[in-house]
């Protein structure tokens, strides 16, 4: 079910097509002889070259602020890069065998536009736990994607006043647990979200039988809301890395309501973490 060559293809054809149309790009000038250095307000997250015979090189590991053009003979192409607050460049490039310039300092008025949409609705949030750099952006979009696709694990699902939690989908990708959530409020009264949390539930053996719970800590969140009106549904992903758990033990998300009762813990068995789509 690997998705993510399907969506890199398309984000890099489709993302700012609209934009692009819009604006008049400006041209950068490279040859294989020398390093042109492209300097930017943010550190770059992505950079990506529409032909082969031009090179965009920088540092994946360790976000910095510039990269380096190179270009061998042939066709103009176009380059496009995302910075780390999501501030979008697009160039035109072409080869030239004499270069009169060998380094550009971008300003923030060169972008033209953002990869994330100012959102209306200011409840639903991206909740970023760590620094995951060029990670951001795949998690972001295959999300995203998940979130539109008609697909169900099984029938995973808790109600109570109106509350309905349900697990709609876990997707195995890479490294990671993809773990798809919907919260409906069938209630006349809103929901507000006061946590939204995934444990493991371990059976302790023995004369005193308990359970011991660990709590799993998301890589990132997409789609967070801090409020569910009422009669409105709500999708989400959680994003985990792997794991997978033995028959005696269970995951439990567990949803609570700020100032309220309405709280809701659902039971996940075994079969569907170790047996995701």
């Amino acid at each position: 079910m690997k998705n993510y060559i399907f969506i890199s293809i398309f984000l890099c054809g489709t993302a700012f097509a609209k934009a692009q149309t819009s604006i008049t790009l400006d041209t950068i000038y490279a040859n294989d002889q020398k390093n042109v250095a492209l300097f930017f307000p943010e550190p770059i997250r992505q950079g990506i070259t529409g032909s082969d015979n031009f090179v965009f090189t920088y540092n994946r590991e360790k976000e910095q602020y510039f990269g380096l053009l190179q270009a061998k003979p042939g066709m103009e192409s176009n380059l496009l890069v995302v910075n780390r607050n999501g501030s979008v460049f697009s160039y035109i490039v072409r080869y030239k065998k004499q270069l009169d310039r060998l380094n550009y300092f971008i300003p923030k008025s060169k972008s033209i536009g953002n990869e994330k949409p100012i959102v209306a609705d200011s409840t639903k949030v991206v909740v970023f736990k760590k620094e995951l750099g060029n990670e951001v952006y795949y998690y972001q979009k295959f999300c995203s994607y998940l979130i539109d696709r008609k697909q169900r694990i099984g029938r995973i699902k808790k109600r109570n006043e109106g509350i309905v939690l349900s697990i709609e989908n876990i997707v195995f990708d890479k490294e990671e647990l993809y773990f798809v959530i919907q919260i409906e409020n069938k209630s006349t009264l809103d929901y507000d979200l006061n946590f939204l949390k995934l444990s493991i539930e371990t059976r302790q053996k023995g004369k005193k039988k308990s359970l011991q719970s660990l709590y799993q800590e998301p890589i990132f969140k997409y789609n967070l809301p801090s409020k569910v009106a009422e009669n409105e549904t709500v999708r989400l992903v959680y994003v985990l890395p792997k794991f997978s758990i033995s028959n005696d033990r269970r995951a439990v998300l567990e949803l609570n309501e700020k100032n309220g009762e309405r709280n809701l813990k659902l039971k996940i068995s075994h079969r569907f973490i170790n047996n995701p789509n």
